[in-house]
């Protein structure tokens, strides 16, 4: 039984990079498919497939990787917010991932939204993770 599902999915998408994977396919959940879709707006992944198999599903995620360089979009990707101690901004104290290179992702009254977006909503919300 795993308590903290993002960690995991963070952590599996991280495992696929390091073995060169081009899919990896992660149990679906609504904030694992926020997050996903996410990702997918800000170029990080190629693409993604929500299935409906089993009793809560899958995400296919196809990773995006240089065609000459062979690296991976995603450098690094961590969680913030753990379900032991959880980290909540304002819309005054909202992270900046690599002075604005890369971006952190937030749970907020809105969805789930990027620190960019938050900024212009002037709203907070829980730091789920920083990728660049």
């Amino acid at each position: 039984m795993n308590t903290d599902t993002i960690a995991d999915f963070l952590t599996r998408i991280r495992n696929a990079i390091r073995a060169n994977k081009r899919i990896v396919e992660i149990p679906a959940s609504n904030i694992k498919k926020e997050i996903t879709k996410v990702l997918h707006e800000k170029g990080f992944i190629t693409n993604y497939k929500f299935e409906d198999n089993g009793p809560q599903g899958t995400i296919k995620i196809a990773l995006k990787y240089n065609p000459r360089t062979n690296l991976s979009a995603i450098e690094k990707i961590s969680r913030i917010s753990k379900p032991g101690l959880r980290k909540y901004v304002n819309s005054e104290n909202l992270p900046r991932v690599i002075n604005g290179l890369g971006i952190a992702i937030l749970s907020t009254s809105k969805g789930v939204i990027t620190d960019k977006e938050a900024k212009k909503l002037k709203i907070g919300g829980e730091v789920l993770c920083y990728v660049y």
